[in-house]
């Protein structure tokens, strides 16, 4: 265990001096018929500004310990909350001094909220709609030139405390995001998704107080690199039908009024990324070679990527928002995309191609100072019980792995939970970012020992998925049975169930849920059928569920934590051999 360091202090105070000029993160979304089970998956690194690290926990929050008053740390900004919160997770800081900054998260209504890709705007726009920064008090109080202090916007500390609880849908996501937005205003240009097991949502915010959000495609992927990213959006349906697109109130108003709109010719739809976006020399360096990278993966064959004669290269300004992906997308692609350093190119920093100026030209998507990584999968085939997984890595990617947690839970395994500002090996979040600076040092020589670990935990975190499942489905059988009045069906040690019988049918889905498994019917998805979202949070709060799922929960953080422990040994002793003092003669 390490003792070395608390880095409470000035290494971590800096985030609200940083957090626009140096801010980054990833985000890719994959929409149902997109991925690989038909589930919506949305995903997002959360990186620490440059200079700092920003431990993390996985957190459930209870209804009665939601504010009912909120109160922003870093704008001071201040509202009642409404008094019938929800139970959902998040993943907040360790160190609360600069707020909370939730940042991903699902409810028990099965609604999920990653918040927030951090954006770029230009000044056009800033220029008609500033932002709402913090104004403090200016003077001492009583004099006659005093100024009291005037409170800022939300940002992306407080929104996922402020939304997640109370929404019951996607879409509900956006309109109370939406209205916030309009209400208070904002300090920050940002991104955020929205999901259930339907669809996802995407939403950019426009200047201080405006906003717009697009459906993503059900066959398409989402790209995000700290861009504006919106490249059509259809205002006819925002203020119509709002099916797959839904804005500020007065949005067109404030397109026209500031000459916004640069197309040439009057067209439909709008294109957002020229109108609210920036075109800036930095983003060539920091944002538009990682949507590049991650379409270049998904979509090798559909154009050309590499050389002169390529469609699209790290630089270019139009790399598509959404396109279909050329096979269906798995969680390890998700992964890969999101923990990728430009390998097979000339611009990987770990590579031989190219030369040190390229190896350094553009920044990575896995990079040093990453936070953690969450990937929210909907499973629309599942119970709503165990439908949703939250899939957590820590610190580095290229160098940590990706584990599944049920969100529907009552309490989070130590591992993951009790992050502490204190660096020690006892918890993931510092195991990894040791695990990384050893790796680093010594990429060549550990990378076997990194892919066998992710090879490794990811089979055993599917393995936990699947006998999760299999124990939720005993469990509603036995529910089922009891509540028709016949014999309850208890499951086996193991997590499996006898042989089953004619299940009765009950609110939850039993039946066709163990007609579908048993027979092997991969096209029934029992438990699918439209439900109301009191149905959906009736069915979450199962406390047999919830305690199994949880047991679950430990099992997997158990055998993470006895990996990466063992990835630790090795790569310790491999990156000391190659320390400057070595000498080759043996002492015995």
């Amino acid at each position: 265990m390490c003792r070395q360091h608390d880095f409470v202090g000035a290494r971590y105070n800096k985030k609200a001096q940083q957090r626009n000029s140096n801010m980054g993160c990833t985000t890719i979304l994959v929409g149902k018929d997109a991925s690989y089970d038909g589930s919506t998956i949305i995903a997002r690194n959360e990186d620490s500004a440059n200079g700092e690290f920003n431990p993390k926990r996985f957190v459930v929050v209870k209804p009665e310990n939601q504010p009912r008053r909120y109160r922003s740390v870093l704008s001071h900004v201040e509202f009642d909350l409404p008094d019938d919160p929800l139970q959902y997770t998040a993943l907040p800081n360790a160190d609360l001094s600069d707020g909370i900054w939730g940042e991903a998260g699902v409810n028990e209504a099965n609604v999920a909220m990653s918040a927030t890709e951090t954006l770029t705007t230009n000044e056009r726009v800033l220029g008609a709609d500033p932002f709402v920064e913090l104004k403090p008090a200016h003077g001492k109080e009583g004099d006659r030139d005093y100024e009291g202090e005037v409170p800022g916007g939300i940002g992306e500390e407080d929104f996922l405390t402020i939304v997640l609880p109370y929404i019951r849908t996607a879409r509900e996501g956006v309109e109370r995001l939406g209205s916030l937005l309009e209400r208070y205003g904002t300090y920050e240009m940002n991104g955020v998704a929205f999901s259930d097991s339907s669809e996802i949502w995407w939403l950019e915010t426009v200047g201080g107080h405006h906003w717009i959000a697009k459906k993503v495609p059900d066959e398409a992927y989402v790209t995000m690199p700290n861009q504006l990213g919106i490249d059509e959006f259809d205002l006819n349906d925002a203020y119509g039908e709002r099916e797959e697109h839904m804005c500020s109130s007065d949005l067109a108003r404030f397109i026209k009024d500031n000459h916004l709109d640069l197309s040439v010719e009057s067209s439909s739809p709008f294109n957002p990324r020229d109108a609210f976006g920036s075109h800036s020399d930095s983003d060539h360096v920091y944002n538009t070679p990682r949507a590049w990278y991650m379409q270049r993966f998904l979509n090798p064959y559909d154009e050309v990527w590499d050389g002169s004669e390529a469609d699209h290269r790290p630089e270019s300004n139009d790399i598509p928002w959404a396109r279909q992906p050329e096979r269906k997308i798995t969680i390890e692609d998700v992964k890969y995309v999101l923990s990728s350093h430009y390998q097979g190119t000339p611009f990987d920093p770990y590579g031989h191609q190219g030369d040190e100026h390229t190896r350094h030209m553009y920044r990575t998507i896995g990079i040093n100072r990453q936070s953690q990584l969450a990937v929210i999968q909907m499973r629309p085939y599942r119970p709503q019980a165990c439908r949703a997984i939250e899939w957590i890595a820590y610190g580095s990617n290229p160098f940590n792995t990706l584990m599944p947690f049920f969100p529907n839970v009552d309490t989070t395994p130590e591992y993951l939970e009790a992050t502490t500002t204190r660096v020690t090996t006892e918890n993931y979040y510092w195991a990894n970012r040791v695990i990384a600076a050893l790796c680093d040092a010594a990429f060549a020589e550990t990378a076997n020992a990194v892919e066998r670990y992710q090879e490794k935990t990811g089979a055993m975190g599917h393995s936990f998925v699947s006998a999760a499942d299999e124990r939720v489905a005993g469990l509603l059988a036995g529910s089922a049975r009891s509540h028709d009045g016949t014999d309850t069906l208890t499951p086996n040690s193991d997590g499996s169930q006898s042989e089953s019988q004619d299940v009765p049918a009950d609110r939850h889905g039993a039946k066709s849920l163990l007609k579908a498994m048993f027979s092997g019917d991969t096209k029934e998805k029992p438990d699918v059928d439209p439900m109301e979202p009191d149905d959906i949070i009736e069915a979450t709060r199962t406390p047999q569920v919830r305690e199994a799922l949880a047991e679950v929960n430990q099992a997997t953080a158990h055998a993470l934590k006895k990996e990466t422990d063992d990835l630790l040994d090795s790569v310790l002793y491999t990156a000391s051999m190659k320390m400057s003092n070595g000498f080759n003669r043996s002492d015995n």
